[in-house]
């Protein structure tokens, strides 16, 4: 029986009030909530419309109290929701964001409904791994009431508790355990996961998780608490359970005023992730070919104030060099184009990423259903139309492969193959 507070679309994709979704209603209910959550300002996941919806370029799942709307990536006309979730999840392997490690990689299983699944399973994998190995301890200097008279008694606040309880020391000592700020965080997205689990397979394992980890001491989380994070030789492994924590925590918002629709946004923008894979699958492959360098987001100074010495810079995607010293830039757009031109702005772009880098060649990377490569050249005379530049730009659409790894390698062998043809060569 389906789930009907789950719904699956696409990116751009509108929801409509009354409508029905893969025999799924869209429902007041359901639209109000999401207006509940929407902000105005700084809020890139989806926009409001007269009787609905629309998502944005942002992927992943956003739950809402028992609300569930899962958003996959497309490009191509059929929209496959088994093929398109594989590859979001394939592609997030692939960039890093889920770092599965040797030990605990055996128990995962990617047959669950949603990416979200996906990460809570990783998650009480991990923890089941950390466990079965056993908590690293750490010492920390703590005080309090005790029965046995150890460290340094404090006399003055001894006096004042304990006046009428003279078995008890108020003692400040050094305790060896495993208290200390990581398994507080590790607990509290345990706690979390409890919570916003919907899938009745991953219930027995929660509980018994929770059994066995030792109960901590909350603590408020923010982006600083986990910079303060050291690790040292003993706390590396603990690395992937503390990034999928941290992905958890900070993107949940509790309802504190009905404290029912609770909100977790694990959303991801699909521009960042392209450029991010497409970086991975030519770093990973161009390592094979001698000569080849390749940076990402390479900044240069473009415009500098006179009175303060203040700077504004450009940041392209990826800088290949060659051992002929020549350079090649790469803006990646998760956008399917379907043979029409790319945008004027990034047109734009590309012609002061060919200026100030001394660029040899320049390219667009676009996602397509099929392959293609154009090349275009920039006017500079606005008066008489004419071409007086050899400046160019290219186009290069590259269509997605069933499998991952197919599909990086077809990146590689698409852009060395444009980097050595004739095409776009200044």
């Amino acid at each position: 029986m389906k789930n009907p507070n789950h719904f699956i679309v696409f990116e751009h994709q509108l929801l409509i009030e009354g409508k029905m979704y893969d025999d799924n209603v869209f429902t007041a209910g359901h639209h109000q909530r999401l207006r509940d959550f929407y902000k105005e300002k700084d809020f890139p996941f989806y926009t409001l419309t007269g009787h609905g919806i629309r998502f944005c370029q942002y992927v992943g799942v956003l739950q809402i109290g028992h609300l569930t709307i899962e958003i996959l990536p497309k490009v191509d006309k059929l929209g496959n929701t088994n093929i398109w979730r594989k590859r979001l999840i394939d592609m997030l392997k692939q960039v890093g964001l889920f770092k599965i490690h040797a030990p605990s990689s055996s128990a995962l299983t990617l047959k669950s409904n949603s990416i979200l699944d996906v990460y809570l399973n990783l998650y009480l994998t991990e923890i089941e791994y950390l466990l079965h190995r056993g908590l690293v301890k750490r010492y920390r200097k703590t005080e309090g009431n005790t029965t046995a008279l150890k460290g340094n008694l404090q006399f003055s606040k001894h006096i004042q508790q304990n006046l009428v309880h003279q078995e008890r020391f108020y003692v400040n000592y050094t305790a060896y355990d495993a208290q200390h700020s990581i398994h507080s965080i590790l607990y509290k997205a345990l706690r979390l996961v409890q919570q916003i689990n919907t899938k009745n397979a991953l219930h027995s394992r929660i509980g018994a998780l929770l059994l066995n980890f030792p109960e901590m001491p909350d603590l408020k989380v923010s982006e600083a608490t986990f910079d303060r994070i050291t690790y040292n030789r003993k706390d590396e492994h603990n690395q992937t359970a503390l990034e999928i924590a941290r992905l958890l925590l900070l993107n949940y918002h509790p309802d504190l005023s009905k404290g029912r629709n609770h909100v977790l946004a694990l959303l991801f923008d699909m521009n960042v992730l392209w450029e991010q894979f497409v970086y991975v699958s030519l770093k990973k492959h161009l390592k094979e070919k001698a000569g080849y360098t390749i940076k990402q987001q390479v900044p240069k100074a473009f415009w500098q104030q006179e009175n303060n010495g203040q700077t504004s810079g450009m940041k392209p995607d990826i800088v290949i060099e060659t051992d002929k010293k020549e350079r090649i830039v790469l803006d990646t757009k998760w956008k399917n184009l379907k043979g029409s031109n790319p945008p004027l702005e990034d047109l734009r772009q590309m012609y002061v990423y060919h200026t100030y880098f001394d660029a040899k060649k320049v390219a667009l990377v676009y996602p397509t259903d099929s392959d293609t490569d154009r090349t275009g050249g920039f006017y500079v005379d606005k008066k008489t139309g004419e071409k007086t530049t050899d400046t160019e730009c290219s186009i290069i659409s590259i269509a997605a492969k069933s499998s991952i790894s197919d599909w990086q390698v077809h990146i590689f062998k698409t852009i060395d193959a444009w980097i050595h043809s004739n095409k776009n060569a200044s």
